[in-house]
């Protein structure tokens, strides 16, 4: 999978190597700060501070922390699929029902143990600048490849739509859960699960 280009969040692509990890340290200033302080108390300032460089090296990356905190979601995504690759890697792709479980597990180790992704997942918790920006629209797309590429069948469009439809209601029923339990909820882990296999069985069975 190639990864998702922040282009549209950084100002320049880091080209050196002592450039690139400037720009790790920068994101990962960003997720810790936005646990400790939240999105609306997220500055660049303190991001720079955090990560021990002039502020001017955060600008040179990005124009205000929304760009900052975009950059970092769309980290994520690229963690989160190489993470679900890793997971699918290990498996037959005899059944749908492990790969799937392989989505939901990984997005669940993440949201328990990733800086930042409890606010900034695959997205920025702000109104969008651009209205056709959609977040879920894009996992979707990354994961109807992942999974197809695994289970050696196309990625047509019943099935995108299935797993578009899939996303948006895990994603509310996930929401749900982490509300209800820091950790998530896991009787509603357990039916989000089943809805799922429930629902993602009607097309590839």
């Amino acid at each position: 999978m190639d990864p998702v280009s922040p282009a549209n969040s950084l100002r320049r692509t880091p080209i050196q190597q002592r450039s690139t990890e400037r720009l790790a340290r920068i994101l990962d200033a960003c997720a810790e700060l936005l646990d400790e302080t939240g999105y609306e108390n997220l500055s660049t300032r303190a991001v720079a501070l955090r990560a021990g460089v002039p502020i001017g090296s955060v600008y040179r990356f990005f124009g205000n922390k929304r760009a900052m905190a975009d950059a970092l979601a769309h980290r994520n995504l690229d963690q989160y699929a190489e993470g679900i690759a890793a997971r699918l890697s290990a498996l037959p792709a005899t059944d749908w029902r492990p790969a799937v479980d392989a989505v939901l597990d990984e997005y669940l180790s993440m949201k328990r143990t990733v800086p930042g992704f409890g606010l900034v997942d695959f997205g920025v918790p702000a109104p969008p600048e651009s209205p056709a920006a959609d977040t879920n629209q894009m996992v979707a797309a990354r994961l109807a490849e992942l999974l197809c590429a695994h289970l050696g069948r196309p990625a047509d469009v019943p099935l995108r739509r299935a797993v578009l439809v899939a996303v948006e209601a895990t994603d509310a029923l996930l929401h749900l859960a982490f509300r209800n339990d820091p950790q998530g909820d896991a009787e509603l882990i357990t039916e989000t699960r089943a809805m799922m296999h429930a629902y993602l069985a009607r097309v590839l069975d």
